[in-house]
């Protein structure tokens, strides 16, 4: 089976042991020799014991916990690529879930584009929830907009991507700078076209999300978002010396989404919350701005 290619899969992970677990259960039913991949999960700074969760999966594929001191989504993905022995790095986070073909689809896709940044589709599982849907409108209209070309694409979440290691390492790997889980995602995209590289959707590499919010959660989330942003913004400008600024069809095109979404009567709340989303992102912008200015 060495032809196959070997993935190693990284999952960065806080406090989360239950979603955690359904995420490790999903990896066991991935559709892949089982000897041509490896789970790698970081505990960023947790004080959960994770080690008696990964012995309870006793078969292979083995499941290899590491530690560190909680530093970031950002930092954790590259110790745990540190750790890795694949020739292909995929990652995803504790509150997702893999289709069976997900493995398949992205070794499909690096056939292919052997060098490519690879990203999948993602689905919202907690179809119920007003403010995940909401959330899940945002990153389709995201896709919508930065991917129009699949094998010309530009952004890819963190939750559904997949690399080539060698290459993941010759732009530095995801930016340990990056404070907080916002953007981290963004700004590894954009180094990777900054080379020159292939990015590349694959929509039939599926990963089902299953992130709970409330009103509070999802404001603070893109309060985050926002936060995030101005620190790729500042990196983006030093690279090439353009702020990147989105022109307003792009903004009216996230607001208004959710119309296009089989959503039902859910739809015109889903829009607010997007606007919401929106007065909450800029506001964690100028925030961030001002923090770092003062430190």
């Amino acid at each position: 089976m060495t032809n196959v290619p070997f993935f190693s899969i990284i999952v960065p992970t806080f406090q989360r042991p239950d979603q955690l677990e359904a995420c490790l259960v999903a990896f066991m039913k991935l559709d892949y020799p089982k000897d041509r991949y490896e789970i790698i999960v970081v505990n960023d700074g947790g004080h959960e014991p994770l080690a008696r969760l990964a012995d309870s999966f006793v078969s292979p594929p083995y499941i290899t916990i590491l530690n560190q001191a909680n530093a970031g989504p950002a930092t954790a993905r590259n110790e745990g690529v540190r750790s890795a022995r694949g020739n292909y790095i995929a990652f995803t986070d504790d509150d997702c879930a893999p289709d069976p073909n997900w493995l398949k689809a992205l070794a499909a896709a690096f056939q292919q584009w052997p060098s490519a940044l690879v990203g999948g589709r993602t689905l919202n599982e907690l179809t119920q929830n007003t403010y995940s849907a909401a959330s899940h409108s945002l990153i389709l209209a995201l896709y919508a907009y930065y991917n129009s070309d699949p094998e010309h694409a530009a952004f890819f979440t963190s939750n559904n991507l997949a690399v080539p290691a060698d290459r993941f390492w010759s732009i530095g790997g995801f930016d340990e700078t990056f404070p907080m889980a916002a953007a981290e995602d963004r700004d590894l995209c954009d180094r990777w076209r900054d080379q020159a590289l292939p990015v590349v959707y694959a929509p039939k590499a599926v990963v089902q999300h299953a992130h709970r919010l409330t009103l509070t959660g999802f404001l603070a989330q893109h309060f985050r978002y926002g936060r995030g942003a101005w620190h790729f913004q500042q990196r983006r400008t030093a690279r090439s010396h353009e702020t990147p600024v989105e022109p307003f069809s792009f903004y009216r095109g996230l607001i208004t989404h959710p119309l296009s979404e089989p959503l039902g009567w859910r739809a015109l709340p889903v829009v607010g919350l997007i606007f919401l989303s929106q007065i909450a992102n800029v506001a964690g912008f100028f925030w961030e701005k001002l923090v770092v200015r003062r430190r």
